[in-house]
């Protein structure tokens, strides 16, 4: 991966850990989306581990990208069943960081 992507890949974490944070935050409160919550706590945790190993060069990014990778689509997939504005930008976000980390990963 070039330096381009690389520097992409680390934004779109950034992104989808400060998404995950407000999605989670707002979901926290409510028994019906607290396994969102969990989910989007979990993902910007790895979003943001994604980020700091790609940024540092550690020879374990790639592994940690694959990761991030599926964490992402399994938490657009459970924001994506909840018909709120948070929930639909986090999904939309997750989607890309997981695109993005795909690629990373591969």
């Amino acid at each position: 991966m070039n330096g381009q992507n690389l520097r992409e890949c680390i934004e779109a974490c950034q992104r989808c850990a400060v998404e995950c944070n407000i999605c989670a935050s707002h979901c926290i409160g409510s028994a019906e989306t607290a396994d969102c919550a969990k989910l989007c706590f979990d993902c910007a945790d790895i979003c943001n581990l994604c980020a700091t190993f790609c940024a540092r060069g550690s020879q374990y990014a790639n592994e940690v990208a694959k990761l991030c990778s599926d964490i992402c689509e399994a938490c657009a997939e459970q924001c994506g069943t909840y018909d709120n504005e948070q929930c639909k930008r986090c999904a939309e976000e997750c989607r890309r960081c997981a695109e993005m980390c795909r690629s990373m990963g591969a």
